[in-house]
C-alpha cells in the first residue's frame, strides 16, 4: 500500500506492506486524514520534541533519523478485524479512532511514533476499544475533525468557563478556531478572537466569534472588557478598601463576605483567555496584557524553550492552566456533537489533497494565511489543496 513517509524532514510517497490487525484491533481503509499543526512542527523539529517526550517518560516518539508515517486525525472504513473485536465493527463500517495503538509491547502515539504508523496512508491500524462508529450519516470530512475538535473540547472543559464569562481567543489557526466553535456551542455570550491574519479573522467570525480584532490595531482585552474587570493594581487596592468600608458597617459582615465568595462575587471579574499560538514569548505577552485575576488556558504547544516573568503573574494573580489532548469520553462526545448538529466545524475545512499532494499541503500550511484544515483523501489525485 502507499503511505507518506517522513524522514529527515522530507516527505515521500512510498510503498509498504499492508498492515494486519492483532487481537482487539482493526485495519481501516483511510477515508480522510487531517494535517495537524503538530505534524508541521514534528516534520522539522522531531528531535526537539523527542527530547521533551523523553522527559515525560515516553521514549518512542518520532525522530528525524527514523522514518515515520504521520497522521492522527482520521476516519476510516473497517477493512479487516482482529480477534476479540466487538460485533459493531463490521467490515465496511465507518469509524473514527482515538490515536493510541498497542504495538511492540507498549502503547504508542499513532502517527507520531515509528512504532504506530498513522493515516497518511491507504490503511491504518486502530484499537477497537478506542474506536467509535460514525453515527447519523456524518460526512467523512466532518468525522475526520473529531480528533482536533476533541482537543478544543478538552481545553474548554478545563477552562471552567461560564456562559456569562468573556472569552478571549489569541490565535485563530485550526486550534483557536476549534475552541471558538466549542465556545459558541456552549453558549458563551462574549467571544473575542485575535489574529494578525485578516483571512483567519474572517474564519473566526464564521466559527462564531462576536468580535474579531487585529492585535496590531486593537487590544482584544479592551474589546472584551466588561464591568468589574480590573486592569491595574491600584484599582484592586481601592476595591479592597472600599468594599471593606461598606461591609464593616453591617452586623455579621464576615458572613456576607463568605456568601459573596461562594457566589464568585467577592473579587474582580476575570476573562478566560485561550492562548492558541504556541510560539516563544506569547505566554509572557498574554500575562503582561491580561487583566488582573485572568484565567489563561495554554492550548498552543510551544516547541522551543520559553521564558516568562513569574513575579508579574504573581502580582496579577494569573491562573495559568496547560492542556494537552482529551479523554476517551471527550473524544466520543465530540463525535456525537458533530453528528447531532450541536457543533459546527465545517468552516475549518479549506482544502483536500491526495497522498501525492501532502508535501505541497505542508508548504501551503507553513504560510498559514489561506488555509486552516487541509484533509488528505488517499483516493484523491489532487496535488494542491
Amino acid at each position: 500500500m502507499k503511505v507518506v513517509s517522513c524522514l529527515g524532514g522530507k516527505l515521500e510517497v512510498i510503498d509498504v506492506a499492508a498492515p494486519r490487525p492483532a487481537d482487539g484491533q482493526l485495519v481501516l481503509d483511510v477515508q480522510r486524514c487531517g494535517i495537524c499543526g503538530s505534524d508541521l512542527h514534528a516534520k522539522d523539529h522531531a528531535d526537539e520534541l523527542q527530547d521533551a517526550m523523553v522527559d515525560v517518560g515516553y521514549g518512542d516518539f518520532m525522530r528525524s533519523d527514523t522514518p515515520v508515517v504521520m497522521g492522527h486525525e482520521f476516519c476510516g472504513e473497517v477493512a479487516e478485524r482482529g480477534r476479540r473485536v466487538a460485533k459493531e465493527f463490521k467490515v465496511g463500517t465507518t469509524v473514527v479512532s482515538f490515536p493510541l495503538m498497542r504495538a511492540n509491547g507498549g502503547v504508542h502515539l499513532t502517527g507520531l511514533s515509528p512504532l504506530a504508523p498513522g493515516a497518511y496512508a491507504e490503511q491504518v491500524v486502530a484499537e477497537a476499544s478506542m474506536s467509535f462508529v460514525v453515527p447519523n450519516g456524518l460526512s467523512l470530512d466532518i468525522a475526520a475533525l473529531t480528533e482536533p475538535m476533541a482537543v478544543a473540547l478538552h481545553a474548554v472543559n478545563r477552562s471552567d468557563i461560564g456562559k456569562r464569562d468573556a472569552a478571549i481567543v489569541i490565535g485563530c489557526g485550526p486550534v483557536g478556531l476549534a475552541v471558538i466553535c466549542h465556545l459558541k456551542a456552549r453558549g458563551v455570550r462574549t467571544i473575542v478572537a485575535s489574529d494578525l491574519s485578516a483571512k483567519r479573522r474572517a474564519l473566526a467570525t464564521r466559527c462564531g466569534a462576536d468580535v474579531v480584532v487585529d492585535p496590531t490595531v486593537d487590544s482584544p482585552y479592551e474589546a472584551a472588557s466588561t464591568k468589574g474587570v480590573i486592569t491595574e493594581a491600584p484599582a484592586l487596592y481601592e476595591l479592597g478598601i472600599g468594599s471593606m468600608e461598606k461591609l464593616r458597617k453591617l452586623p455579621g459582615w464576615s458572613h456576607v463576605y463568605r456568601a459573596a465568595e461562594a457566589l464568585g462575587a467577592a473579587g474582580p471579574k476575570r476573562p478566560v483567555i485561550f492562548e492558541c499560538v504556541g510560539v516563544p514569548g506569547i505566554i509572557d505577552g498574554v500575562i503582561g496584557a491580561a487583566p488582573l485575576s485572568s484565567r489563561i488556558i495554554v492550548v498552543g504547544v510551544c516547541m522551543g524553550e520559553d521564558k516568562m516573568r513569574p513575579a508579574l503573574a504573581n502580582g496579577k494573580e494569573i491562573d495559568l492552566r496547560f492542556v494537552l489532548g482529551y479523554t476517551p469520553l471527550e473524544f466520543r462526545d465530540t463525535l456525537y456533537m458533530l453528528a447531532e448538529g450541536k457543533l459546527d466545524a465545517s468552516p475549518l475545512i479549506t482544502g483536500t489533497v491526495g497522498l501525492d499532494g501532502v508535501e505541497a499541503a505542508f508548504g501551503v500550511l507553513a504560510g498559514a494565511e489561506t488555509h486552516a484544515k487541509i484533509l488528505i483523501d488517499p483516493r484523491s489525485s489532487a496535488l494542491v489543496p
